[in-house]
C-alpha cells in the first residue's frame, strides 16, 4: 500500500524540512508532494537529496495562496492533476500543511488505513443542520456571493469595522460583510445550487482520502464548472467544496473525523493554538489521531522532540 502526503507550507524551512524527514524516516514507501508558497520564503531542493519520491511544486508570488479563497482549493486540485499527468499511483492522499506533524507511528497510521472499512476521514455536515461545525456562519460563508476586494486587514482595521458588520450582518438577510481574510462584501444567493438533494457540508480543509475518493473529486471538479464558480465566490470555501462533492455522491462510506488533534479552546478568526509540551499529555490521549497542528519551532521546538520519541519508539521497516 502507498500514501501520498500532500503537504502545503509557506513558512520555516527548517520546520518543513523535519517533516519530511520523520515522514520518510517512518515511511519509506511514501510519496511526498509539497505545494510551496514562496510569497513569505524561498524553499530550495535540498529536500530532494537523497531522498526518493519527494517532490516540489514551486508557486510563484503571484499564485500564491490567499487563506479563505479558493486559491487553497486550486492548489489541492492542482495537486491531484499532477499525480495523475505523472502517473504516480497511491492508494491514499493524505494532506497536511507545514506546521503539521504526526502524533503516532506512520507504520501504525498507514496499518490503520490499509485494514479501515472507510473510505475517507473527512470531518463533513449539512451546514444547515443541529450540528453544523459553524453554526450560523456556516450560513454566511456558503450561502451568499461575495465581491472579494484581495485586501487583507490588519488587526485594528478589523477591530474597527466589527462594529459596522456585527450591526449590518445582524439587522438583515441579504447581506454580509467579512474581514475574517479579506474584505468581503456577499449577497445572498438564490441560484438553487444547494437544494434537498444537493446540500452544502463543511468541516475541517485537512482530511485523508482513498484513492477512489479523489478519482471522484478530480472527475467531478471538471464536470462542475457551475460548483467551482460558485465556491470561488463564497468565504472559506477550503472547508466546504469536497465535503460538499464528496458527501452528495453517496458513493462513499466517509467518516466525520479528520484523525487531526486541533486545539481550538478560545480562538479566534479560524486560527488554532500553537501547541506546546504542556499540550503533549492531550495530544497523546486522543487515541483516534495520527497527526496534529499547529506547531511552530520558533516558539517551542521540545514539542516535537518529544513526539519524535513516541514516533520513533514503534517505527518499523514496510516490508
Amino acid at each position: 500500500m502507498k500514501v501520498l502526503y500532500f503537504i502545503q507550507t509557506h513558512t520555516n524551512p527548517d520546520q518543513i524540512q523535519r517533516l519530511v524527514n520523520t515522514i520518510k524516516k517512518t515511511s519509506s514507501d511514501s510519496y511526498i508532494l509539497i505545494s510551496h508558497d514562496s510569497t513569505f520564503c524561498s524553499l530550495d531542493n535540498t529536500l530532494l537529496i537523497n531522498m526518493p519520491e519527494v517532490e516540489i511544486i514551486q508557486l510563484k508570488k503571484e499564485n500564491g495562496v490567499v487563506r479563505g479563497s479558493f486559491a487553497e482549493n486550486r492548489a489541492y486540485l492542482d495537486a491531484i492533476q499532477w499525480i495523475f499527468d505523472h502517473n504516480i499511483y497511491c492508494d491514499w492522499f493524505v494532506n497536511l500543511s507545514g506546521q503539521d506533524y504526526p502524533t503516532q507511528s506512520l507504520f501504525l497510521f498507514e496499518n490503520f488505513l490499509a485494514t479501515t472499512n472507510f473510505d475517507g476521514f473527512l470531518e463533513h455536515r449539512d451546514i444547515l443542520s443541529k450540528d453544523s461545525y459553524y453554526g450560523k456562519y456556516g450560513r454566511d460563508h456558503y450561502l451568499y456571493q461575495y465581491w472579494h476586494s484581495g485586501l487583507q486587514l490588519a488587526k485594528w482595521q478589523r477591530g474597527l469595522l466589527k462594529p459596522f458588520r456585527i450591526v449590518l450582518n445582524n439587522s438583515q438577510p441579504l447581506v454580509r460583510v467579512d474581514s475574517s481574510y479579506q474584505f468581503s462584501v456577499g449577497v445572498r444567493s438564490f441560484s438553487g445550487i444547494f437544494n434537498s438533494s444537493f446540500r452544502c457540508y463543511g468541516g475541517s480543509y485537512f482530511k485523508i482520502l482513498s484513492k477512489k475518493c479523489i478519482e471522484y473529486l478530480y472527475e467531478t471538479s471538471k464536470q462542475r464548472d457551475d460548483l467551482i464558480a460558485y465556491y470561488k465566490r463564497t468565504v472559506l470555501s477550503a472547508e466546504s467544496f469536497v465535503q460538499t462533492i464528496l458527501a452528495n455522491s453517496g458513493l462513499f462510506n466517509l467518516c466525520d473525523n479528520n484523525s487531526f488533534y486541533i486545539d481550538w479552546t478560545g480562538t479566534k478568526h479560524g486560527r488554532p493554538n500553537i501547541l506546546t509540551v504542556a499540550d503533549y499529555s492531550k495530544i497523546v490521549e486522543a487515541k483516534d489521531a495520527y497527526f496534529a497542528r499547529k506547531f511552530d519551532i520558533k516558539k517551542d521546538s521540545k514539542i516535537l522532540d518529544l513526539l519524535d520519541e513516541r514516533i520513533y519508539a514503534n517505527k518499523r521497516v514496510n516490508l
